[in-house]
């Protein structure tokens, strides 16, 4: 197996944006990560090799941050003040750019699960859908279809409400 460093060299920025699309903080992502790398180095023999190591760590990252909602009882809030404001926009311009971010993640919010948590590691974590696939146990072409479906709902609702 390989060493741990060379594994959180590799895969820790990645863990990172999952848990950070997750939780949408910074600080509580960076913990989970760190957290993560813990556990799966005290648990590295358990490691079968059924799934690409990504993906067993990110299965670790998320069973940390449902174990840390529940215990919190806290919700994943999107926190728009967090964002470092863009330099290239005038303050008009990035008051209604945070605005418009504020509703479609209310929006996003509102959708179903798995829709929602796709949307999120795709819009959020920037993942590519190969990679959220993976990270749900589907293929690349689910991901697609469901960012696909999830981006429709929301338009039809805008839609409906203009």
């Amino acid at each position: 197996m390989q060493d741990i460093e060379q594994i959180y060299t590799k895969y820790a920025v990645q863990v990172y944006k999952y848990l950070f699309s997750l939780c949408h903080d910074p600080h509580t992502a960076e913990e989970l990560t760190q957290e993560t790398f813990f556990r799966a180095m005290k648990s590295i023999d358990s490691f079968r090799g059924d799934c690409r190591l990504y993906v067993w760590l990110c299965q670790i990252a998320k069973n940390l941050w449902i174990k840390e909602v529940k215990q919190s009882q806290r919700t994943a809030v999107y926190e728009p003040e967090k964002e470092i404001p863009s330099d290239a926009m005038q303050p008009d311009e990035e008051l209604i750019a945070r605005d418009e971010r504020v509703y479609l993640y209310k929006r996003l919010h509102q959708l179903p699960e798995p829709v929602r948590e796709v949307m999120y590691l795709r819009i959020s974590g920037d993942f590519s859908f190969r990679e959220i696939g993976e990270i749900l146990g589907r293929d690349e072409n689910w991901a697609r279809v469901t960012f696909y479906r999830g981006k429709q709902k929301i338009r039809e609702e805008n839609r409906h409400e203009m």
